[in-house]
């Protein structure tokens, strides 16, 4: 069996689905629970927990996407995708960056 050479354009895409994964992933589980905490209509400690633990949830879910998608500019879609639902949410609940 002959050895596949690793082409320059396979390792950028995969090196855009390891940021997408680590920075577009921590954005999302931040915004997870900031949601989490704004929106939730509970006392606040319990909804900051919660989210927090909606949020350590996320993380794993966000990174795995972005190997799951077809390429790596699904996967950074997919990452602002839910960073514009979950920032509209926690906008939505009275948070103000």
């Amino acid at each position: 069996m002959a050895a596949r050479t690793v082409t320059p354009r396979y390792r950028l895409a995969v090196a855009s689905r390891l940021v997408a994964a680590l920075a577009g992933g921590y954005g999302v589980a931040a915004l997870v629970a900031i949601a989490g905490a704004w929106a939730l209509p509970m006392r606040r400690i319990d909804a900051a927990t919660a989210g927090l633990i909606a949020a350590m949830l996320a993380l794993p879910m966000a990174a795995m996407g972005c190997f799951w998608a077809r390429s790596a500019t699904r996967a950074w879609a997919g990452i602002l995708v839910f960073a514009a639902l979950f920032g509209g949410i926690a906008v939505a609940g009275g948070w103000r960056p």
